[in-house]
């Protein structure tokens, strides 16, 4: 029905358009046109037999019959001409200004201009965007599909309680939880969790985006908030989740705010008191997920809206290893594939990238027309998200070569070296994605905390292949930039942030305001003197770093050759392999050990 009004409505304006261009612009034959003074002179030899004339402007016909056009500087002069010849004179009315429809249509194009921007203004058909429902028998996701995460499980299995039987909460004066925030860095499972909930509850899954609430007109956003809820609590009990909740609840500004900012405030004014009216008797709870907890407004986190804020973090170990066995469920594993081996060399992975693992491996396996998915190809496939694919078609000189298996020896040589440092898992000299190769380090357990020695044995790590290739060839490439900067980034961290510098003491010089996202953006408050000493004491972490990298690599050059030498020849090398060539002392027994291996 809202259609066909829309095509009628359509029409219509085409058609008076085109009513109005046509009293505009008649269609007129094209004559040809004559000049003034030969119009003249074939008045005065009878050639002239009719004449009409309108503005100045003469359509006339000779004796021929030929028709044609001028136009008259002086329309008395030529009239008594006319008039001497006798020669039929017929006039038409001046052009109007404009046409007697012009007004009337540009009213109907006010009108409706008019019209559908107070329909967007009240939500009209901008509001009329429905929400989705999901049906109980259409969410199949439950808690035991989401593993690695105990501890929120826990926070949330009473919500599903409250969901099922509200009562068991109230009876004892108890409020049940409007509100749920959960609140962690992309990729760890927030939406997964908030539709494990309706599965679990057996409810009606209302699911918005945040920015589905934002729209350019004041008003649209609030109304559409407003129908949410009242379509929830007819629902009720129901769950509401908003993904990306920050979008809409951002921290409101001053008084100056126009525009989107104006319409952003009152959609979550809006949000904010509904938040605040549900009704005792009607279990509605509101599950939202954002990545920036730090910039949503104080009122919508306050207790009596969100009432819980739930943390989720890359899962541990233990975690890892129960999310691979959901995700490995459904695939055809090999039986000599242990996922705990898989868990424990993917430090910091969350349980998008574990699932996007198990789908690379089972895609490698699949291409190689393999019956099962072999360690290989997890490995093959973690080589593959971490490092990049390979560059089989990249064409290296034997230099280039030669300067990047040194870059990487000394990269191997110096963690293997230094205690502190995580042990190499893998060298290779293939390109990769930008670099043109990759050492990587997998720590034996998961960190949470950084003690001073691992960050400046990481440090000396990332400095050790530009050092080699300056202790080999006495030059220096652009092979070490990546490297360069995220020594320089650890260093600055440990002065600005971490206070390990022993100059300046336990202070912190920044504050990171980027939540679970990161990012280099900070707020730094000091003065021009302390940014002089902060520059220094980088420059020294960086510079002393640099010193003990070249004394180890000099009093362990055996073993550089003999790293780049395999390198060389092999392309790429693991740990083992790297183990065998730092315990054997002579050059004939490693590579006879290395070829066995192989």
């Amino acid at each position: 029905m809202k259609n066909s009004f829309r095509n009628i409505l359509i029409a219509l304006v085409v058609l008076v358009v085109l009513a109005v261009a046509a009293s505009f612009w008649k269609a007129e034959k094209k004559l040809p046109n004559l000049d003034y003074s030969t119009f003249v002179a074939q008045i005065a030899d009878d050639e002239i037999t009719k004449v009409t004339m309108q503005d100045g402007k003469i359509e006339a016909t000779d004796k021929f019959g030929r028709q044609f056009i001028t136009y008259a500087p002086d329309i008395k002069t030529i009239l008594d001409r006319l008039e001497e010849k006798n020669i039929s004179i017929t006039t038409r009315a001046p052009i109007p200004m404009s046409s007697p429809l012009a007004p009337l249509f540009f009213l109907m194009i006010m009108g409706v201009w008019m019209y559908l921007m107070m329909k967007q203004k009240k939500g009209g058909t901008l509001d009329k965007k429905k929400t989705e429902i999901t049906p109980e028998k259409s969410i199949d996701v439950t808690f035991d599909d989401v593993a690695g995460i105990p501890e929120a499980k826990e926070e949330l299995v009473e919500i599903v309680e409250c969901l099922r039987d509200a009562t068991k909460f109230t009876k004892l004066g108890g409020r049940i939880p409007k509100g749920v925030l959960l609140q962690g860095p992309p990729g760890t499972g927030k939406t997964l969790l908030g539709k494990a909930i309706a599965g679990e509850a057996g409810v009606p899954f209302f699911y918005m985006s945040g920015s589905d609430f934002v729209e350019m007109f004041v008003g649209v956003g609030a109304s559409r908030v407003r129908k949410l809820f009242e379509k929830a609590k007819k629902n009720a009990p129901c769950i509401i989740f908003i993904d990306e909740i920050d979008a809409m609840g951002r921290s409101r500004g001053g008084a100056q705010a126009q525009g989107g900012q104006d319409e952003r405030e009152q959609t979550l004014n809006a949000l904010l008191v509904e938040m605040d009216g549900f009704k005792s008797d009607k279990t509605v709870i509101l599950v939202a997920a954002t990545n920036r907890p730090d910039v949503l407004d104080p009122a919508l986190l306050r207790p009596g809206r969100f009432d819980r804020q739930v943390t989720i973090l890359p899962p541990d170990v233990k975690g890892r290893e129960k999310i691979l066995q959901v995700h490995g469920e459904n695939l055809k594993l090999c039986h000599d594939v242990d996922l705990k081996i898989v868990a424990k060399s993917t430090p910091g992975f969350t349980g998008a990238e574990l699932a996007n693992l198990m789908n690379e491996s089972a895609l490698l396996a699949a291409r190689q027309n393999k019956d099962c998915i072999s360690l290989d190809d997890f490995e093959n496939a973690k080589d593959k998200i971490l490092m990049g694919a390979e560059r089989k078609g990249m064409v290296i000189s034997y230099e280039e070569k030669q300067v990047t298996a040194y870059h990487e020896a000394g990269h191997a040589l110096i963690a293997e070296i230094l205690p502190d440092a995580d042990p190499v898992h893998k060298i290779t000299i293939i390109p990769r994605g930008r670099a043109m190769g990759v050492t990587m380090q997998v720590p034996l357990d998961d960190r949470h905390s950084y003690t001073r020695e691992y960050l400046l044995a990481r440090v000396m790590t990332l400095l050790g292949g530009r050092t080699a290739e300056e202790i080999i060839f006495n030059q220096l490439t652009t092979g070490a930039s990546n490297d360069l900067q995220t020594a320089t980034e650890i260093a600055t961290k440990m002065v600005c942030e971490w206070g390990m510098s022993e100059r300046l003491g336990p202070r912190a010089y920044v504050t990171s305001d980027q939540g679970f996202l990161g990012g280099d953006s900070a707020k730094r408050s000091y003065s021009a003197q302390t940014a002089q000493t902060i520059d220094a004491e980088i420059n020294k972490i960086i510079e002393d770093c640099y010193q003990q990298t070249m004394i180890l690599l000099d009093g362990k050059i055996g073993y550089l050759h003999k790293l780049a030498e395999v390198l060389l020849e092999n392309e790429t090398i693991d740990a083992e392999e790297v183990n065998i060539i730092l315990k054997c002392k002579e050059i004939g027994k490693f590579n006879e050990k290395i070829m066995r291996l192989k």
